[in-house]
């Protein structure tokens, strides 16, 4: 999820707005544009409808981090009722007053999800799915699959990985990895993490926000491996790409999504049912198998082989690290700062 580009303008959601069906209630649901909105169109919207008899209108105008600038500066007031977001926003949303926090008696399938998770996203964010950074790689490219997040270092890769930009999370996950490594942690020194980060950097052809443009430089061959949320990535291999991509054995961090209410969203009962509808075991299964990410919720069936490499048993969320998002949030402006002078700086 990410940065993933939000595709449709301003204009055409208004014109898909006044051309919706005429129904008793409305939800307007902020995410994302390209394969993720047929995906979650056919998964959740759709048999949403069908059940409920709300139209839900589909905004797909923005990044998380811009969605979160907008509720923000309209002091909750966006003119959309449910945004998917990410945790961090959603604890940043949950402090500055913005985000509506939720209420287990009305959203039941709360009380479902992982307390490690839930925690992690605050009381104002619902976690409706986990992906990983994960290293993915061509394998028509590379003889040996790679095993460690150092491969991005070697110079059999120089020219031939890219980089996320800081706006992207992923950045800052690599940081924390290779601080890790490096003998550092992943919020109170991450100076072992920049030192191996403008050395990786070198190898870079550039930096890019979007996960479309990034998927594009592994897409064409131009790029033979990169950081890249696994969920994302698994949609690239059943695409037919001669990609594959791992878990590193160092570890990795999570991205863990959340769905939220604006405090000032005006279809709020609406969204509160879309959000327990989203959570509900059926709809957890059919969102896995979908898009091919993690869940929250651990009593889901899926199919052995997504089992096999997506977040869906307590096992799985302890082999994760878990930074103290709280904590993140504080330091973001100083890190994007060190990253454009430590980082950024040197890959030229």
């Amino acid at each position: 999820m990410g940065n993933i580009s939000r595709t449709i303008s301003l204009s055409a959601f208004a014109i898909a707005a006044l051309s919706s069906p005429l129904r008793a209630e409305t939800v307007i649901l902020n995410s994302y544009g390209g394969p993720y909105e047929a995906i979650i169109r056919r998964a959740i919207i759709e048999p949403f409808e069908a059940q409920t008899g709300i139209d839900v209108v589909y905004d797909a105008v923005g990044s998380a981090s811009q969605d979160y600038a907008k509720i923000k500066a309209t002091n909750g007031r966006p003119g959309f009722d449910v945004v998917i977001m990410t945790a961090s926003q959603s604890l940043q949303g949950c402090q500055d007053g913005v985000l509506v926090k939720l209420d287990a008696t009305r959203i039941p399938n709360l009380a479902r999800l992982s307390s490690k998770l839930s925690e992690t996203a605050g009381p104002c964010g619902a976690v409706h799915e986990v992906q990983y950074m994960s290293l993915l790689y061509r394998k028509d490219k590379m003889a040996v699959p790679p095993d460690s997040w150092s491969t991005l270092a070697s110079s059999d890769l120089k020219g031939r990985i890219v980089l996320p930009t800081f706006q992207n999370i992923m950045a800052l996950y690599l940081v924390q990895m290779f601080s890790v490594m490096g003998g550092g942690d992943l919020v109170d020194d991450l100076d072992p993490g920049f030192k191996a980060m403008s050395e990786v950097a070198k190898q870079s052809i550039g930096f890019e926000q979007s996960s479309a443009i990034l998927e594009s430089y592994i897409k064409d061959g131009t790029v033979w491996a990169m950081p890249f949320w696994n969920g994302r990535a698994q949609l690239l291999i059943d695409s037919g790409l001669p990609v594959d991509y791992v878990r590193p054995k160092e570890g990795t961090i999570p991205l863990v999504a959340t769905l939220n209410i604006p405090s000032g969203a005006e279809h709020k009962d609406a969204a509160t049912r879309f959000i327990d509808f989203f959570l509900e075991k059926a709809s957890q299964e059919a969102w896995v198998r979908e898009y091919k990410v993690g869940s929250a919720r651990m009593d889901i069936d899926v199919p052995p082989e997504i089992k096999a490499r997506q977040i869906t048993s307590e096992a799985d969320l302890n082999s994760l690290m878990l930074p103290d998002l709280t904590v993140v949030a504080k330091r973001l402006p100083k890190w994007a700062e060190q990253w454009e002078r430590d980082v950024v700086a040197k890959a030229n």
